[in-house]
């Protein structure tokens, strides 16, 4: 089971960073992702980390998220700075290996203008 955190209102140019904690004894051996949807758009994918730690972004979020993984807490983390409108949406956790995928529930991110 994975369990989203950290999501909320912030105005435009500040931080936040989003939690999503795993249950089990071998979150070393996911890949982790997180995505996100806005109302009325489709989901797309943020940032993804895979169990030897390397990392992809979305073009529109590079530079500014930063993927990381803490495998002794089992808990992945999306650190989100600058901040814009266009951030807006509920972002989920995804739990990846082979044809085994998990999700969480979303966490609500608000970005005020």
């Amino acid at each position: 089971q994975l369990q989203a955190s950290g999501g909320g209102l912030v105005q435009a140019g500040g931080s936040l960073r989003l939690s999503c904690a795993a249950s089990g004894s071998i979150f070393s051996m996911y890949t982790m992702t997180w995505y996100r949807q806005a109302p009325g758009k489709q989901r797309e994918l943020v940032a993804r980390i895979t169990n030897s730690g390397s990392t992809n972004y979305a073009e529109s979020v590079k530079g500014r998220f930063t993927i990381s993984r803490d495998n002794a807490k089992n808990t992945v983390y999306l650190q989100m700075n600058s901040l814009k409108p266009e951030d807006t949406a509920v972002y989920s956790c995804n739990a990846n290996r082979g044809v085994i995928s998990s999700w969480g529930q979303g966490t609500q991110v608000t970005v005020s203008s």
